[in-house]
């Protein structure tokens, strides 16, 4: 069912959400040297650092987030209904890893996300988290929708959030040698991902909600083909993209812009591209494509609604940044429209965003101008 977006956040390497969306629109990379401990020995050399992200910096953010979005919605949490969903891949694993690793055992109360949510929202008692891979915050959009629609909350906070942990540098280590230095989504030269630290939130309210509004859910398709458990399944991405039009009662044809999940990695992007074709093209569409990784890394859980929150500013400015990274197309994706090199001038009537995890979790989400 439709939904109103009311209010966004986002905090990444390259700031808030508007100093990320000009970033983004600059062509900027936030790719640095890592910061995080034991880096060298983990085969990592570089990442997407955001600012304050020691021990519960995953958790600060999300407050930070939260608290930014409902100001900006006029959301009063004492007087409504309001539920608050959190995706995440990771929690606060790497605040649990550092203090591992120090002998001090961590306040159980600091890794929760739902205290990190009534830090700033008090009157707000039910908080959700799910932990859904990389599309965990396509997952509880999703979520949110169903609610609204089932009449179970009067609005809800749609939050996400996730920081590099030693175990997930320590993953992309043993796949990457050597080490890459920055992410190329959909180039036929990448050398894999990187982690970037990550938050969003978002504030969705009813379609008939009054009040002004930065865009529309048109709806949310999910799968989980689990075929494997770390490479995608075209078939399951298709399956989502598909879902997400039926759900929405439209044509893939009528999308314009894609913010595609783009990992830079060896198989999501062949993986991403066929699934475009086979849904989007066959369709007759013919939409611009561009993808956000290679500027603020992948964000793991939190990557669904760093797009979407960069697709609400696409939709209020009619700019479209590039694909940062993106100097020669991978084969799979001849004949796609990417945006490369520089931005361009788009008022978007509908916006697809892509998001796929591990174990064959995907989400896509489908929005428009409110």
């Amino acid at each position: 069912m439709p939904a109103l977006v009311t209010g966004s956040a986002v905090r990444t390497c390259l700031g808030d959400g508007q100093r990320t969306f000009a970033a983004l629109l600059s062509g900027a990379c936030g790719a640095a040297p890592l910061r995080h401990p034991g880096g060298a020995l983990l085969n990592v050399s570089h990442g997407y650092h955001a600012a304050g992200t020691a021990p519960f910096g995953a958790a600060r953010m999300l407050s930070a987030c939260v608290a930014e979005a409902v100001a900006a919605s006029g959301l009063d949490t004492g007087r409504r209904r309001v539920t608050a969903l959190v995706g995440t891949g990771l929690r606060e694993l790497g605040a649990v890893e550092e203090f591992a690793l120090s002998g001090v055992r961590p306040p159980r109360s600091k890794l929760h996300f739902a205290e990190a949510v009534r830090r700033v929202l008090p009157g707000v008692t039910e908080v959700i988290t799910v932990s859904n891979a990389c599309s965990a915050g396509g997952h509880v959009l999703a979520l949110a929708e169903d609610m609204l629609a089932l009449g179970d909350a009067d609005a809800v906070v749609v939050a996400a959030a996730d920081t590099m942990t030693r175990s997930m540098l320590a993953m992309i280590g043993r796949v990457s040698d050597p080490p890459t230095t920055r992410v190329r989504p959909f180039d036929r030269e990448r050398t894999g991902v990187l982690l970037g630290d990550g938050a969003a939130a978002l504030v969705v309210e009813p379609a008939d909600a009054s009040g002004p509004a930065l865009a529309r859910v048109a709806g949310t398709g999910l799968s989980c083909d689990a075929r494997h458990e770390t490479a995608p399944d075209v078939d399951g991405i298709c399956r989502a993209m598909r879902d997400a039009y039926a759900r929405a009662g439209r044509e893939p044809s009528e999308t314009d812009l894609v913010i595609a999940h783009g990992t830079g990695t060896a198989l999501n992007d062949p993986a991403e591209c066929l699934a475009l074709r086979a849904v989007v093209d066959a369709a007759g569409g013919s939409p611009l494509i561009t993808a956000v990784k290679g500027a603020v890394g992948h964000t793991s859980g939190a990557a669904a609604l760093v797009n979407v929150d960069v697709t609400i500013r696409c939709l209020a400015t009619g700019l479209v940044p590039p694909v940062v990274g993106l100097r020669t197309v991978l084969p799979e994706g001849a004949g796609l429209r990417f945006v490369v090199g520089d931005f361009v001038g788009l008022r978007p009537r509908l916006v697809q965003v892509n998001a796929f995890g591990f174990g064959g979790v995907n989400a896509v989400s489908l929005l428009e101008a409110s």
